[in-house]
């Protein structure tokens, strides 16, 4: 039985927000992204962080600043205030910097809201104006691969566009100095989570393609750098090294999946399990 092929099976089974996988990729409804919710990962928690404690010390106009906190507070479980709020501030102030931090929120409010269209809309609006928005272009790049289907129009073009958006992250990641207003610390868990995020997404983009070497590579990044990683990178980082007949690596893998509570946890198990089992024949 082709490994893809259940590996799909066992994707589409714990309902996350990833298509079905390499050669028997068919395509399937969005369902259930709070079981892959990039909220839950290190980095977004740490940008989340820093991005209070710049507001606190530089948003300066009162109403522009009582018109961003109402955004912000208000819960991801009402999106639709969230939405409506967010989409007011950005008619009051267009082009403002803060603005770029409605975008990213906003985008994060659609992801959670199985909005995906609507996150690619305001992802390319707020990347339009903000081209170098480091938190929106990783983003972008980590949501595109995982929400992906083969058969879809332009498929592989939009595959180009995240690879392009997560390795220009990267790129300006490379080149940016500390603001002034962050610590040595704060900058360090900045690049270093926004780099995960980029480098998870190109990790799905190379499996995607099929390119299973270059996808664990850029998955091991990706995990280094997180004390709770994102499961899916765990899963795929085992199917990678499955497609590669390395056996104990991804059983490895799975079992570290297999350790994280949630949607995948039974599964990565059965997984974990499968692949030593391959690892001893193949002895």
């Amino acid at each position: 039985m082709n490994k893809c092929i259940w590996l799909a099976a066992g994707l589409m089974s714990v309902g996350l927000l990833l298509p079905a996988v390499s050669n028997a990729q068919g395509g399937t409804s969005v369902s259930n992204p709070m079981d892959n919710s990039v909220t839950r990962t290190d980095s977004v928690r740490a940008g989340e962080k820093i991005d209070e404690a710049v507001m606190r010390q530089t948003l300066g106009d009162p109403k522009e600043e009582a018109a961003y906190q109402a955004f912000h507070k208000a819960p991801m479980q009402d999106a639709d205030k969230k939405i409506k709020l967010g989409d007011a501030f950005l008619v009051k102030y267009p082009g403002d910097r803060y603005s770029a931090a409605v975008y990213e929120e906003l985008c994060h409010t659609y992801y959670e809201k199985k909005d995906l269209a609507s996150f690619y809309t305001f992802s390319d609006k707020g990347l339009a104006l903000f081209p170098d928005d480091v938190h929106l272009l990783a983003l972008s790049g980590w949501v595109i691969p995982r929400a992906f289907t083969p058969n879809e129009p332009d498929a592989n073009t939009k595959l180009d566009k995240a690879e392009s958006q997560a390795r220009h992250a990267l790129d300006v990641l490379s080149k940016k100095e500390k603001p002034a207003n962050f610590t040595d610390e704060q900058f360090a868990q900045f690049k270093t989570g926004e780099a995960a995020v980029a480098h998870s997404g190109l990790g799905l983009i190379h499996f995607r393609r099929e390119h299973y070497d270059e996808s664990a590579k850029e998955l091991q990044i990706a995990i280094a750098s997180e004390a709770n990683p994102d499961p899916t990178d765990l899963f795929i980082l085992g199917a990678d090294f499955e497609n590669m007949n390395r056996f104990k690596e991804a059983a490895d893998a799975f079992n570290r999946c297999a350790q994280i509570p949630g949607g995948m946890q039974d599964r990565c198990k059965q997984y974990a399990t499968n692949a030593m089992k391959q690892a001893a024949e193949a002895k």
